[in-house]
């Protein structure tokens, strides 16, 4: 029989060394990095600059709308695209303007 190291030949009373030993401080350091690096991630995929250039089901899931109701702004003009092959984009400054330029004002009676 092969010769077995102390480590297992006293398996169920293993000895416990110190690096070994997880201590609540180690929990409590190891949830702050964590939740540090979540935020990171979080901020760099929704950061406040959003993309330039949105593809049509993006444009679609941002307002909300049906592929029906983004081809009639389309189609009337109110929503300018680029076609790149079979792609349509639409750029996000474009959105912006087309939602405040049919932005109504609240009449000062409701503010």
């Amino acid at each position: 029989m092969a010769l077995k190291s102390e480590r297992e030949a006293s398996y169920g009373h293993e000895k416990l060394y110190r690096e070994q030993i997880v201590t609540t401080y180690d929990l409590n350091h190891f949830k702050e990095v964590l939740l540090k690096d979540l935020t990171k991630i979080i901020a760099e995929n929704y950061s406040s600059n959003p993309k330039k250039w949105l593809k049509s089901f993006e444009v679609r899931e941002l307002l909300g709308i049906s592929p029906g109701t983004l081809q009639n702004f389309r189609v009337k003009g109110d929503l300018p695209y680029t076609r790149v092959g079979g792609m349509l984009f639409y750029e996000y400054a474009d959105i912006q303007k087309m939602l405040k330029s049919n932005k109504i004002s609240t009449p000062d009676r409701f503010k």
